[in-house]
């Protein structure tokens, strides 16, 4: 009895079939040396620009631009 309630808990479910929707707004992407790259975003440009200049001192920084209805808006 205690084996089947071990073996229940380590499932873990379904994975997603989607990507994750992004939220409308302004697109970095920061890397480290040696990790993967996360997405952060502002809610305008010169907030996106101000984070980029912080975020270039330590780390490797990509603009990726606005994001609106799931869409990326060429600038």
């Amino acid at each position: 009895m205690l084996y089947l309630k071990i073996k229940s808990l380590s499932k873990m479910g379904r994975p997603a079939v989607r990507p994750a929707k992004l939220k409308n707004g302004f697109y970095i992407e920061i890397k480290a040396q040696g990790s993967s790259a996360i997405l952060i975003r502002r809610d305008t440009r010169e907030q996106m620009l101000i984070a980029a200049e912080d975020y270039a001192r330590t780390k490797v920084v990509t603009i990726k631009g606005e994001m609106c209805n799931d869409k990326w808006i060429a600038d």
